[in-house]
Order: structure tokens, then C-alpha cells, then sequence
């Protein structure tokens, strides 16, 4: 199985849902299941297995999530599939279901338990056909690429005022501003969020991230000095308190009260890696969260797939590898320019920057993955000889990490 959360955002880039994007088998080495063998197993939906299975907390613990359902499997027991709350849970439909009495009564159905109900990938040529889905709708989903958005908005406006719109497949940041200034679209998704810094801004890092940079160098050089980095967290109050209550949650029968004591406790290794994503953190405080999160995933999801990519011995670099893969985001600065204010390996900074060495395969396996792009990631499990299971492992571990750090660290 393969699984993935991709965020929508409402105007202010604050995150306001995730679709959850999956694909069970991998097509190029079982291409039956692109003919009838589709049909094995139509009945279950995928999303609400992995739903079930990680719990909706773990996978997005206060938004609500698109999930697709077929046309098949919007006949199945649903509750029984998924026992999150259905206000949670936005039903994702496309033009496979028709706009004919049976699936409109189960629609209906649906909306009366309590799910929320979403239609996606509609020509504007059938809109007029679908005026009773319309009716049930709560969102449509449009791709801001094909259609013109702000004439369709006037349609909805007037005949569909209740349907919120949500731009797809945004490509661009200036996209995004001109829907937004369009007041066109509640909801706002696509890759513009996460492209890499061509320009940077002229203005300087301001000081307190050169302080942050500045800790984060001295962890990532050979053999660092635990007391030193110990001073230095001390002197930055935000460290300091999130140090403290980390370390306190992790002993037993003692209280830490010291910084010194907590870095010792930790070690270097725990504390180098502490102290990175930690530091990320408060590099991203002025960004959108999924920033935060994106660089978080990448970090641990790189670690888990070492092994995968017969690297585990660079777990620790992939780590940072990922953690550092938006430093061009977080400092508004291209990155060949981010990577020169800190220090890394020749080896992440030519995955970075030059897409070149082993590294750079993760790098390329995680990107894909991460925007859902079953198609390149299936071809790159049959290339690299990958396990399927075992990224389905790699990344839902990630996700419950990510979940964990964020918990410690509220």
C-alpha cells in the first residue's frame, strides 16, 4: 500500500484539510489490476483501511480528510470501515459516479449519517447533469489549471451558494495569490506551497536564526562539546523550556533541571538530533506549519528508508538530508545560498543542490512519494528493487514520530 497526506489551505496557507492518496498495488509489476482485476477488492476503501489502521489521529488529528470513494464502494458499509467520527470525513466522489436515482439516495444516505461529501475531476460540460449532486455537495474540487475558476465561482454563486470551491494543482505561488486575490476558492491546493527558492529575498537572516544556525553548526561538526551546546540552548528561552519538558516526560522518578543534566541524559547523538529538529522548528516560526511538518517527514522518512536503499549506514545524514531539504523555504534564500550558512556533508549538499550520489535517490523516491506521483514512485520500486510493505512502514512510522515530537513539544 501506498499512502501519502497532501494538505489543502485556505488563505492564509494555514492548513484546513488533507486528502489522503493511496494505491494499493503496484501497477507496472501487476498489470491486471489496470483491467478487471481493479475490481478485487472495490468494495473496501483503501483510505479508510489506513484510516482504521493508524487512527485518524495519528494521520491528522485536528482536520478533517478527503477520502476517495468508488463507485462501487460507495455502496459499502462505510461505518463499519471507519470508526473515526463522520464529521471528520469528507467523501471524495468523480463523474465515475453518475448523477442517476441509486447513487443519489445513497449520497443522500451518507449525508444524513454525518459525512461531509466531495466531487472532483467534473467537466464543466456536465455541470448542468449534475444539479442533484450539486444539491448534496459540501465541496467541489476544480483543477486550477483547466478551468477558469473565478467564472465558475459566479455559477456556483448563484446556483450552488452552500458549495465551498477548492483550487487543485496549483503550480505556483503567484497562482495562488492572483485565486486569492480573486476571492475565487475557499480552499487551495497544489505544490506552489513547497517550490524551491529561485530568488531569495534581499533582506538579511535576521539575528536570532543566526543564532539557531549557528547552534546547529556546532552539532553537526565532528565530536562537538555537550556543554557548550548546553550553554548556548541556555541562553534562548524557547530551547531551553522545550529541552526541559522533553527530558523531564522521558525520566523516570527524577526531575531534570539543568540544562547540562538534560544534555547529558540525552547524549550527543539524541541531543545532535534534538537539537536540529528542534532548531528547524524555530527557524519555521514564521512560516506556514506545513513547512515544519514537510521538513519533519522528509527527515525521519529519509532515516527509515536506509535500509531500503541499502543506506543504512547514513541514516543519520538522510535525517538531515530531509530536515534541511526546505532550508531555502525557511530562510527565503536559494539553496546553494541556505546550504552555505550551514554546515553539512558533500554528500547532502550534492543531493540538494546537484540531485547527484546515493543520497539524491531518497531525496527523489521521498519527493515523488510525498505529491503522490504513484506512477514515477511504482517505477522507482521496481528500479530500486523496493518493498512495498517496507515503505509502507517507513513512511506511517514517520507520520506516528512526527505525531509523538508534536505532542512532547506542545
Amino acid at each position: 500500500m501506498l499512502v501519502t497526506l497532501i494538505p489543502l489551505f485556505d488563505e492564509n496557507l494555514t492548513v484546513s484539510a488533507y486528502s489522503l492518496f493511496t494505491q494499493k498495488h503496484n501497477y507496472l509489476l501487476h498489470p491486471s489490476y489496470l483491467g478487471t482485476g481493479q475490481n478485487d477488492g472495490a468494495s473496501r476503501i483503501e483510505g479508510l483501511e489506513v484510516m482504521e489502521a493508524m487512527g485518524i489521529e495519528t494521520l491528522s488529528p485536528s482536520h478533517q480528510v478527503f477520502v476517495s470513494v468508488g463507485n462501487i464502494s460507495i455502496f459499502s458499509d462505510i461505518p463499519g470501515q471507519c470508526s473515526a467520527p463522520h464529521d471528520r470525513l469528507i467523501l471524495l466522489i468523480d463523474n465515475s459516479i453518475p448523477p442517476i436515482e441509486m447513487y443519489l439516495n445513497r449520497l443522500k444516505e451518507l449525508k444524513s449519517m454525518g459525512y461531509h461529501l466531495a466531487i472532483r475531476n467534473l467537466p464543466v460540460s456536465s455541470y448542468e447533469a449534475y444539479a442533484p449532486v450539486f444539491a448534496l455537495m459540501d465541496y467541489i474540487l476544480i483543477d486550477s489549471r483547466k478551468v477558469d475558476i473565478p467564472r465558475v465561482k459566479i455559477y456556483f454563486q448563484k446556483l450552488y451558494p452552500h458549495i465551498k470551491l477548492a483550487a487543485s494543482n496549483i503550480k505556483t505561488m503567484e497562482d495562488f495569490k492572483k485565486l486569492k486575490e480573486d476571492n475565487s476558492c475557499t480552499l487551495f491546493e497544489g505544490k506552489f506551497f513547497r517550490l524551491p527558492i529561485a530568488q531569495g529575498s534581499t533582506t538579511e537572516v535576521a539575528p536570532l536564526k543566526i543564532n539557531y544556525i549557528e547552534l546547529m553548526n556546532l552539532v553537526n561538526s565532528d565530536d562537538f562539546d555537550l556543554t557548550k551546546a548546553a550553554d548556548i540552548i541556555g541562553r534562548d528561552t524557547a530551547l531551553t523550556i522545550l529541552l526541559l519538558q522533553m527530558v523531564n516526560k522521558m525520566a523516570v522518578n527524577s526531575e531534570i533541571t539543568s540544562i547540562r543534566h538534560a544534555a547529558a541524559m540525552l547524549g550527543q547523538k539524541e541531543l545532535k538530533r534534538w537539537i536540529n529538529t528542534a532548531v528547524v522548528n524555530e527557524l519555521c516560526s514564521d512560516k506556514p506549519s506545513e513547512i515544519t511538518r514537510l521538513s519533519l517527514l522528509r527527515a525521519k522518512f529519509a532515516e527509515n528508508l536506509a535500509s531500503s536503499f541499502e543506506l543504512a549506514g547514513k541514516s543519520s545524514e538522510l535525517f538531515l538530508m530531509g530536515l534541511f531539504s526546505v532550508l531555502d523555504l525557511i530562510l527565503d534564500k536559494p539553496m546553494d545560498e541556505a546550504l552555505k550558512l550551514v554546515k553539512v556533508s558533500h554528500e547532502i549538499e550534492d543531493a540538494l543542490l546537484s540531485q547527484k550520489g546515493a543520497l539524491a535517490d531518497v531525496m527523489e523516491f521521498i519527493t515523488q512519494y510525498e505529491a503522490a506521483n504513484w506512477q514515477e514512485v511504482s517505477r522507482l520500486i521496481v528500479l530500486k528493487n523496493l518493498d512495498m510493505d517496507c515503505i509502507y512502514d517507513a513512511y506511517m512510522e514517520s507520520l506516528k514520530w512526527y505525531r509523538e515530537l508534536v505532542s512532547i513539544q506542545a
